[in-house]
């Protein structure tokens, strides 16, 4: 078995393509469920607004890549071989490097942005919860969240961090500055991306009309956010036909599989307008107009590819932590057999032997002539002590708890130092990003 990454992302994938390929979280199962079916012992499927991802843990990597890929092909409606074109394949200790740098955010579009820790933390909960992934990727999830959270607190690569959203805020002042337009914005959806607009939004002092399906879940921010001079508002999804054409700027993330702003919705203004879509698949048409600017994800690559020459000392550093992570899990992998534990067992039982029989032979309690004799005795009953135990761990070694076991008994006898997966299936899932 080993482990594989097929990567769809703004490194090499277009956003046209990236749309396209995009899972909502009911189809990402569906179709997680066919890969292990084709032979996937494991699988975790990751989709954001800039990438979408596979990680296996398989016997045949080239064989799960081709099926993933006609699969993918198949469903999707895009050929083969525009997907191949487009995707990236890391395998075995790839995988690990790739996988620990996307986790630290040194493959992101904003790199040192924590979202997407968040994003593969809720990912891999819901995938582990509902049974798609289990011992091979949680021991990798568990190494990457540590990894991640080693390059943010020894690197200041986080440190005034941006986002997509944050990013996209800069830009719309900049135009509001240059336009003398009134600080008025929309923010349609409000998952992840939609409640960071509106958070940029409203520290740069706008007033923000937020248009969403759940209106709890704005009421809930509007509590959170209770200070003096922030103008929130809202609207449901029906009445963002009548309310759209009264504001200079747009800020739209939804989960919608299609466009939810059309051509045919939009009337004519008299001022400028700066609309920017931040979802994957894209929530606003393609279309053309002299007076609206639409920016979508990929625009705003440039502006942060500026910001980086700050973050280059950093971004080192934090690839060093990487390098040294991957190298550190892999070692740990290797450690994981079994029999080299039972071998380090009953070497302990046979020194603490060989030691009594030194303290009885000094104390005089046996002579040298039945030395031999004894050592066979204590080592014939150390033999029988450890029987069951050596076959009850033989017989653990395919169980998902088998790395807790392992750990657990490497820390009882302080083998190895550290045990360090012995609370490995919560995994750090439910431990929020800071």
């Amino acid at each position: 078995m080993r482990y594989c990454a097929l990567s769809f992302s703004h490194r090499k994938t277009p956003i046209e393509l990236r749309e396209k390929i995009a899972f909502n979280q009911e189809d990402s199962f569906a179709f997680a469920k066919k890969l292990k079916d084709y032979g996937a012992q494991e699988v975790l499927l990751v989709s954001t607004c800039n990438r979408t991802e596979f990680y296996f843990y398989a016997e045949s990597i080239e064989e799960m890549i081709a099926k993933t890929l006609k699969e993918l092909a198949e469903i999707k409606k895009i050929s083969e071989e525009v997907l191949s074109a487009n995707a990236e394949v890391y395998q075995e200790v790839e995988a690990i490097h790739h996988i620990f740098c996307v986790v630290s955010s040194l493959d992101s579009v904003v790199v040192g942005e924590t979202q997407i820790t968040g994003q593969f933390k809720s990912a891999y909960k819901i995938f582990f919860d509902a049974g798609l992934c289990n011992k091979a990727l949680t021991r990798l999830m568990h190494f990457a969240f540590k990894c991640a959270a080693k390059v943010r607190n020894q690197t200041e690569i986080s440190k005034n961090s941006i986002s997509i959203a944050s990013v996209a805020t800069q830009q719309a002042t900049r135009f509001q500055i240059q336009h003398n337009l009134p600080k008025k914005a929309l923010v349609i959806g409000f998952g992840e991306m939609g409640r960071l607009s509106a958070k940029h939004l409203l520290t740069q002092g706008y007033e923000i009309m937020i248009c969403n399906r759940d209106q709890e879940k704005i009421k809930k921010f509007i509590l959170e956010n209770p200070k003096e001079g922030y103008k929130i508002s809202s609207c449901v999804f029906e009445d963002l036909q009548k309310i759209l054409n009264f504001y200079p700027f747009v800020f739209s993330a939804t989960a919608a599989d299609s466009c939810v702003i059309s051509k045919e919705m939009v009337q004519e203004v008299e001022f400028k307008r700066f609309w920017f879509d931040l979802a994957v698949p894209r929530d606003i048409e393609h279309f053309r107009d002299e007076k609206i600017e639409i920016f979508v994800v990929d625009d705003l690559n440039q502006v942060v590819q500026n910001n980086l020459a700050t973050k280059r000392e950093n971004m080192h550093k934090a690839y060093q932590i990487v390098g040294i992570a991957t190298m550190e899990f892999n070692q740990w992998l290797q450690n994981l057999d079994v029999e080299p534990l039972i071998k380090e067992i009953r070497e302990l039982a046979k020194q603490a032997s060989m030691k009594e029989i030194k303290r009885a032979l000094k104390k005089g309690y046996i002579v040298p002539d039945q030395q031999y004799s004894v050592e066979k005795i204590l080592h014939q009953a150390f033999n029988t002590f450890l029987h069951a135990p050596t076959q009850k761990l033989r017989d653990c070694v395919n169980k998902q708890e088998s790395d807790i076991i392992l750990e657990s008994i490497k820390s009882f006898f302080d083998i190895k130092g550290e045990g360090v997966l012995l609370n490995a299936y919560k995994c750090e899932y439910e431990t929020p990003v800071k």
